[in-house]
């Protein structure tokens, strides 16, 4: 693969979890598929939900009960469902196939890297362990800042926490939100198509880059250090 240059190389790569790191849509769709059940309704298919994962309870209720915020009943349905997740969020829940390799290859170059999720940390502090990704160099959830992305201020404090200037992140995710989020925090933007995605085509957010798989932003990483350190990163 041919990869455009980067407008500098990074030192830490920021991430969002849910469709990006992890494919945590197993154990969401099963929470909200519990409050159907409760109701005496058949589940929702698990391919109208999982594109929805990335927008948490917005996403999935409204998928399966077809209710937004501030409708009737939207708040009750809300809080159940956090209670069903939270009581079992890892039972499904894995690492996309790459990403053990993608961030060991960060570490290996030097580089720092970090998780800057939405998810409340209610759920993002108990769940990060269980899935593997303990070591993560900081952790920024969504009630972490007084703004959730897309407002840049989650993606400025996980750089600040690890001692990077903004423009020296890159951000990885698999939402419009992430990346307006990035481009706000002024920091290289890469899209993962690997993930949920939502509603909007990948090609029209506006990224700097659009990867496949992990394997694609791991080879990127090593082209782009290799520019001006050859010796960072061995393939």
């Amino acid at each position: 693969m041919t990869f455009p240059p980067s407008p500098a190389a990074p030192r830490a790569v920021l991430f969002d979890l849910d469709g990006t790191l992890a494919d945590t849509a197993p154990d969401l769709a099963a929470a909200v598929n519990r409050l159907r059940a409760d109701r005496g309704l058949e589940p929702t298919p698990y391919a109208l939900l999982r594109p929805t994962a990335s927008a948490g309870a917005r996403g999935m209720i409204g998928a399966a009960f077809g209710l937004a915020p501030g409708d009737a009943g939207y708040e009750a349905l809300r809080v159940k469902w956090f209670d069903y997740y939270q009581a079992d969020m890892a039972s499904h829940s894995t690492l996309f196939g790459g990403v053990p390799e993608l961030l060991a290859g960060i570490g290996e170059a030097g580089m720092a890297w970090g998780i800057v999720t939405n998810k409340p940390a209610r759920f993002t502090d108990p769940l990060i362990p269980l899935i593997g990704l303990a070591h993560a160099g900081c952790i920024v959830s969504g009630d972490t800042t007084a703004h959730a992305k897309p407002h840049p201020s989650p993606l400025l404090e996980g750089a600040r926490r690890l001692g990077m200037a903004p423009e020296q992140c890159w951000y990885v995710g698999d939402d419009l939100r992430d990346i307006e989020a990035g481009r706000a925090a002024g920091m290289v933007t890469v899209a993962c198509a690997w993930g949920y995605c939502g509603a909007v085509e990948q090609t029209q957010w506006g990224a700097d880059y659009l990867l496949d798989t992990p394997q694609d932003l791991l080879e990127l990483l090593r082209t782009t250090v290799a520019a001006t350190t050859p010796a960072a990163l061995v393939a």
